[in-house]
């Protein structure tokens, strides 16, 4: 809905016969569902089961049809008794499937997903796939669907529009047409391609195995039966979870959407302090330490870029909280990031894609070198050349010293920083595989 954004919209669009930015707003969005790229951005009630009767009711439903709909919604998104629950307390992956629910209660016409999968585990992942491959078969609804995946897209995709970093486009074409005609000038462009295609005789080659070596280095953090609930919120996320890393080394913490994963982080962090257990980070205790002692020592990116953004330019986001020798070393960070200053530095972080506001997010926390990196989903968004952006970066601070402890339902990133795993599993009793 172009009238909603602000900006300029050139060349015309037609959404069910309606002139988009023109026509009333609210014919266009009877006809639309749509899922932001940050889902938490769309919810706005405060229950599970409200928000997703709030768009229902917002098209003229009666009670006994959204109360009939609701909890049918929610158990399709694999949501089924989260209705009284509160929607700010939900992890990310949880936070998405509700906004999916949200967006499919009222079997639009038209469905727009942008990054739908970017906090889903693997299993949401698949459900999401099947359930848009079943919605595609009996052509009940269009599918607008922005992803990276390129597994994902390939399959369930009739048409593919590549665009370029510029907004322009590469190429439009079905599937098989993209991969016959223009794969080089995809790959080159840092577009995603399948798996099953990338390496095949005369196609473009996979990257080189990036395993780093690992640096033997001094014990680090120590995590000690560490439990989490939150006050007045039931069950624990997790039990007698018990950690260690050491100078230079990496882990990456996996497990299904809810297992705890970024509430652990946080812990790890000194942003929470645990229910039980004990944590010590160089044999302290990171949430008794001053904030700026804290910010020295330990890095932490959270899932939601925007979370965390306190300037209103992309420079001085990243000079935050830096001294003089730290600010100095940033335009090197930025470039690296894909990010010169010279064309992003005066830009609002607001107003870069989701990708950029990624990798911005990651800035301040690289150019303060800390002992310990805590990042929750670092490479959601990302093209082929942003994420070997990210991986170079990572790979560069575990070789100097640096730990990273990782929440991620990326296993290429876990391969290419061969990370060890660290397993929750969901069920409120700890680690299942470490």
């Amino acid at each position: 809905m172009p009238a909603a954004i602000g900006g300029r919209l050139d060349g015309e669009l037609l959404v069910g016969g309606c002139q988009a930015g023109r026509d009333p707003q609210a014919q266009v969005a009877r006809r639309v569902g749509i899922v932001f790229q940050d889902p938490e951005s769309q919810l706005v009630m405060e229950r599970v089961d409200d928000e997703v009767a709030f768009g229902l009711e917002s098209l003229g439903w009666s009670a006994g049809e959204m109360q009939a709909r609701v909890p049918v919604a929610l158990a399709d998104l694999g949501l089924a008794g989260f209705g009284r629950r509160r929607t700010a307390r939900l992890s990310g992956g949880e936070q998405q499937r509700l906004a999916i629910a949200g967006a499919l209660a009222a079997a639009p016409g038209i469905l727009v997903l942008d990054e739908p999968t970017a906090n889903l585990d693997p299993a949401g992942t698949r459900e999401l796939a099947a359930r848009l491959a079943a919605m595609r078969a009996v052509r009940s609804t269009t599918i607008v669907l922005v992803e990276h995946r390129a597994d994902l897209v390939w399959p369930l995709a009739d048409l593919i529009l590549a665009l370029g970093a510029d907004g322009r486009p590469i190429a439009l074409g079905t599937p098989a047409e993209m991969l016959e005609r223009y794969a080089a000038r995809l790959a080159g462009s840092g577009v995603w391609l399948p798996d099953s295609f990338v390496g095949r005789a005369g196609d473009p080659a996979p990257p080189d195995p990036r395993e780093p070596g690992r640096v033997a280095g001094a014990p680090l953090l120590e995590v000690r039966g560490v439990g989490f609930a939150w006050v007045g919120g039931g069950q624990p996320i997790f039990r007698a979870v018990d950690l260690d890393l050491g100078e230079g080394d990496r882990v990456a913490l996996l497990g299904p959407n809810g297992s705890g994963k970024s509430t652990l982080g946080r812990i790890a962090s000194g942003l929470l302090r645990p229910t039980t257990g004990s944590v010590r980070l160089a044999g302290n205790d990171p949430a008794r330490l001053p904030a700026r002692e804290l910010a020295r020592r330990v890095g932490y990116v959270f899932q939601d870029p925007e979370r965390q953004f306190v300037a209103a330019t992309v420079r001085a986001e990243m000079e935050a909280g830096l001294d003089a020798a730290g600010r100095a070393g940033v335009a090197e960070v930025a470039a690296s990031l894909g990010l010169p200053l010279e064309a992003f530095g005066e830009r609002s972080p607001y107003t870069l894609s989701g990708g950029e506001q990624r990798r911005l997010s990651l800035a301040p926390a690289l150019a303060r070198r800390p002992s310990l990196l805590v990042l929750d989903e670092p490479t959601y968004g990302q093209d082929r050349h942003g994420y070997d952006r990210l991986v170079d970066f990572f790979r560069a601070r575990l070789g100097s010293g640096t730990a990273i402890l990782v929440a991620t339902h990326d296993p290429r990133l876990v391969a290419d920083l061969g990370a060890r795993p660290f397993e929750l599993d969901g069920a409120s009793s700890g680690v299942v595989a470490a």
